[in-house]
This record gives C-alpha cells, structure tokens and sequence, in this order.
C-alpha cells in the first residue's frame, strides 16, 4: 500500500494547532527564529504528544519581524554564521522534548531559508553540520528534487522529500514565488488533485500546466494558512478512501 506522511507547520502563534493535530502525522515546530518561545514550543509538543504525532524543529533565520520570509544571508548573516543559529534554536526544543521523555525525529528549515538551501548547497552544508552536530540520526525535510538532496547525501543525512499541498510549482520544480498573486492554492479540490497526483503519479503539474517529475515523502500543509484546517481534514479523508497510509517518515 502506499503511504505518505504529512506534515505541518505549528508552533507559529496560530490560534488553530489543536485543530490540525488529529489530521497530521509530523509536526514542524517554530523554535523561536522566525516565531515561537518556550512556552509554545511545550504546548506544541504536548499537543503532539497527545496525537501521536512525531516531533520536528522548524528553525529559520532569526528574524520575527519578518515571519522569516527574507533572505538575510550577505545581508545580516553569513552562510557560516547559520550552523550556530539553528543549533541554539534545535536545542531549545530538544531540550523541552527531553523533559517530557521524547525526542525530534526530523529538521525542517523555515521559509526564506528553505528557498535558499534548495538551491544554494553551501547553505544546506551548514544546515547539515547542524544537524551532525546535534544528532546526526535527524531527518532532514527539504524541497523535492533540490539541493537539499545532494547536500544531504554528501553528509550521509536521511533525506525526505517534501511536496506541497498548498502551493503552486515552477517548471523548474521550485515553489513559486510568494510574491506572485498564483503562488498559494486556495482551492480545495485543486489541493485534493495535486496531492493525489504527487503521491501516485510522482508528478505536479507546473503553474503554467507543464508535468514535471516529483519525489513525495511528505506533503506539507502550512498551519497558517486560511484554510488550514479545512485542507488538512479532507486532504486526511481522501488519503484514507484511497487507502493511502498516513505516518511518520520513520514508521
């Protein structure tokens, strides 16, 4: 049988993580870079906790003013200066997840600094070290088809390629672009058909209707969507009618 694991991102000040819990398999928890702090970080994993839904760190560059939705690197940052900066953030939420006996199955980078290691893999190394550094069982969550994956593989990390269900793709087999007015899909029956396709067919058909080959692992839904919740719950349903299993990359 097939199965598919599916994630989302928590942990951000959103008023809706109860609600998505019982409809996902992993959780990406903010830990503080672009949103969160020890208080939602504990809730959050409480909460998955009581869903039996494994645990992620969702570190992003430390910008909240921003939602960490821009590129600092060259800017405020160094690409070097990244290996620390998410350490500190992963170990807030290690430690939390130590005091209630669990511990993080997966790394998921964050907005702008995703888009920047899918494509830039001296970024993704640093990420990496990160992660070798902390624990170098941790899965590493990225883009589909990207950077992430070589860089990933250069470092003996477990990879799980990630797709999107709420989002639209370029030919190149990148997001497209948040600031395109076609980047977000708000339609449900259009996310329902794109996750299908993706997990069956292995392919997504581009903004401009090209089909390009896709590797899904774990879909992605963002808990701050509008309709986070309405995409989770039928997007779970029509999983479980087409005999599709929902777990954990690791189970």
């Amino acid at each position: 049988m097939l199965s598919i694991d599916l994630n989302c991102d928590l942990g951000e000040g959103m008023p809706n993580d109860a609600e998505l819990m019982p409809f996902i398999s992993s959780a990406n928890i903010a830990c503080g870079g672009h949103a969160g702090d020890a208080n939602t970080m504990q809730q959050t994993v409480e909460l998955a906790l009581k869903y039996n839904v494994a645990i992620g760190a969702h570190p992003s560059y430390p910008d909240k003013e921003n939602f960490g939705r821009k590129d600092l690197i060259d800017v405020s940052l160094r690409p070097e200066d990244l290996t620390d900066i998410i350490s500190e953030q992963i170990n807030q939420l290690t430690t939390i997840c130590s005091r209630f006996g669990t511990r993080l199955q997966h790394i998921k980078p964050h907005g702008a600094l995703y888009n920047r290691a899918a494509k830039d893999r001296q970024v993704c190394s640093f990420i990496c070290k990160a992660i070798l550094q902390l624990d170098p069982t941790l899965i590493l969550y990225g883009l589909s088809g990207s950077e992430m994956k070589t860089e990933a593989d250069a470092f003996n990390i477990k990879f799980a390629s990630e797709v999107f269900a709420d989002r639209t793709y370029q030919e190149d087999g990148s997001l497209t672009a948040r600031s395109n007015p076609h980047a977000l899909i708000e339609n449900e029956d259009q996310a329902l058909a794109q996750v299908i396709q993706m997990i069956k067919t292995g392919t997504v058909q581009s903004l401009n209707g090209k089909t390009i080959p896709i590797l899904a692992k774990t879909i992605c839904l963002h808990g701050d969507g509008k309709n986070a919740v309405v995409f989770a719950r039928i997007i779970h349903e029509k999983l479980k009618k087409e005999n599709i299993i929902i777990s954990p990359v690791l189970s």
